[in-house]
């Protein structure tokens, strides 16, 4: 008798993008400040480990007139090439310009999403995403919400319907996938640092 497992799936470097959602200032003040912080030292670390793997990285920004930039540290690590779509739709896939931005890479049909509000923007895009027939995985600690009942309540939704609900520690170490690769000691720095007291 057999038994029917159902294949976990890894993120691939080679089929991955970074999506980075509205983590913007103005968004960001309404959050508690000590998972905020965490949550942004998680997506820089991303984006590093994106750049040094070669994962193209993407962002949006919400109505940048009324919520305002993207946060500093993070728009100060973003790839040239990744200037953030202005969008005012909750779904990035229902945003002007966002299906033309991801679909520059054709043969990259996983997609990383990260930052804000994990309940309202972050969920409505992976549904977009699922829909469209992308893999997608959100790393839960590189997401937030102005309530953490909220954040909770929506990974529960998306473990469910099958999305790769996953931590950015293990994002990283797929990509990379072997410690002999040349870019092994530049991303595990990255995850070390993360252990030092602060």
């Amino acid at each position: 008798m057999s038994i029917h497992q159902t294949q976990m799936p890894l993120c691939q470097r080679d089929f991955g993008q970074l999506l980075i959602i509205d983590a913007q200032e103005r968004l960001a003040a309404a959050m508690d400040p000590d998972e905020l912080q965490s949550v942004v030292d998680n997506i820089n670390r991303l984006i590093s480990a994106a750049r040094s793997v070669g994962v193209p990285v993407i962002a949006t920004q919400h109505n940048s007139k009324g919520l305002g930039p993207i946060i500093g540290s993070i728009r100060a690590n973003l790839p040239a090439d990744a200037q953030p779509t202005e969008k005012t739709a909750f779904s990035c896939c229902t945003a002007p310009g966002f299906e033309r931005n991801i679909s520059a890479h054709p043969d990259r049909r996983q997609l990383v999403v990260v930052g804000m509000e994990a309940h309202i923007c972050i969920v409505q895009t992976v549904s977009g995403l699922q829909r469209w027939g992308y893999q997608v995985f959100v790393p839960e600690d590189a997401i937030i919400s102005r309530k953490p009942a909220l954040k909770a309540n929506v990974v529960a939704r998306m473990r469910h319907s099958g999305i790769q609900v996953v931590c950015t520690e293990s994002v990283g170490f797929e990509w990379i996938g072997d410690s002999s690769q040349p870019c092994f000691r530049e991303v595990w720095s990255l995850f070390k640092e993360s252990d030092r007291p602060a």
